[in-house]
């Protein structure tokens, strides 16, 4: 027996293959009544709708023949408040995203959400009209709240470690897998004293990820001693200046680059007598030193992968189980750490 097509269907119901198709699509040009007649006529003879097909078919019929390619959505939620290097790490999110999207034949296309931008009901009838089904939400501020889409329409993809308005599947940067490779490579060169600073609201933000790891390793690396995290709610040089002379770190880990002058006020000379390590290049923007980079155009790439994937097997809607893919970030050397011993 032949699989079902829209033909068949529009044979055995009485109605137009378009109006088939229109109804397979939640097309608001179609009575509710027709919609599900169609729907479960569908479901019956075990049709399998392609969410990609209508829109191939248009894009054929438009360009007459040219190359279709998709369309991604990638949608941002302004903040005027967005520190510089947050919006410069969404940039490159969104590099990843349009240049991996372009290599699988989709285009992407950024929408902006948010007081400055547009409302998600009319977010909504955008993509619905142009039957744009896969989206990537870029990093917000905060906890995003996009329950207001109607998701059985749509797949998507958080660029980002969690979102629960509604929950879906993640990708983002490995913080723990990063943190134990760094402290590896330290105690490598010789450091036994690692320091960590850290902003109370990052710490809580990403779960708790880097210093879960700075601590784990704290215990397990041989000959470490164990220097006592400094937790802040604002960090400053009155908070750190205390804590760096009363434990004497020889090497320190945070992301304020403002600390290796708070270190040079204690004495220290980097990288003779102390090394310092930026947890975020993208911070650095005056004096350069070792840092991780998160590399966020590849976390947008995963991020399309995903989201391309989902489409091509017909994956729409709110997961069941979201899920959490992870990229780890990559060492930069820099001035303020020694050299790493060679291998003769």
């Amino acid at each position: 027996m032949s699989a079902p097509t829209l033909r068949t269907l529009a044979k055995s119901l009485g109605l137009s293959r378009t109006t088939i198709s229109d109804a397979l699509r939640g097309s608001p040009r179609v009575k509710a009544e027709t919609v599900q007649r169609v729907r479960e006529a569908a479901k019956a003879a075990g049709y399998e709708h392609n969410p990609l097909t209508g829109a191939v078919m248009s894009q054929l019929r438009r360009s007459r023949g040219q190359q279709f390619r998709g369309v991604l959505a990638a949608l941002e939620i302004v903040d005027a408040h967005r520190p510089a290097h947050a919006a410069h790490y969404n940039e490159a999110v969104l590099r990843g995203i349009a240049e991996r999207a372009s290599e699988l034949g989709f285009k992407m296309e950024r929408f902006q959400l948010g007081p400055d931008g547009m409302r998600l009901n009319r977010l909504d009838t955008i993509l619905h009209t142009r039957n744009i089904q896969g989206l990537v939400v870029l990093p917000a501020s905060g906890l995003p709240d996009l329950s207001g889409l109607n998701w059985e329409r749509y797949t998507a993809v958080y660029a980002d470690l969690f979102i629960n308005h509604p929950p879906l599947h993640c990708v983002c940067l490995d913080h723990y897998r990063s943190m134990l490779m760094l402290l590896r490579e330290l105690h490598e060169r010789g450091y036994r004293r690692p320091g960590l600073f850290m902003e109370i609201s990052i710490d809580e933000r990403l779960q708790y990820r880097w210093e879960g790891a700075f601590l784990a390793l704290q215990k397990y690396l041989p000959n470490i001693s164990e220097v006592p995290t400094l937790r802040a709610h604002q960090l400053s040089r009155d908070a750190f200046v205390p804590w760096f002379r009363k434990h004497k770190p020889d090497v320190v880990l945070g992301h304020y680059p403002e600390a290796m002058a708070w270190m040079r006020e204690c004495g220290a000379r980097l990288p003779k007598t102390h090394g310092f390590v930026c947890l975020n290049s993208l911070r650095v923007t005056t004096e350069s030193c070792a840092a991780l980079d998160f590399q966020p155009a590849l976390i947008g790439a995963r991020a399309a992968e995903l989201v391309i994937g989902q489409l091509l097997h017909n994956e729409l809607g709110i997961p069941v189980q979201p899920s959490l893919t992870t990229i780890p970030a990559r060492f930069l050397e820099g001035p303020t750490l020694r050299a790493a011993a060679t291998v003769g």
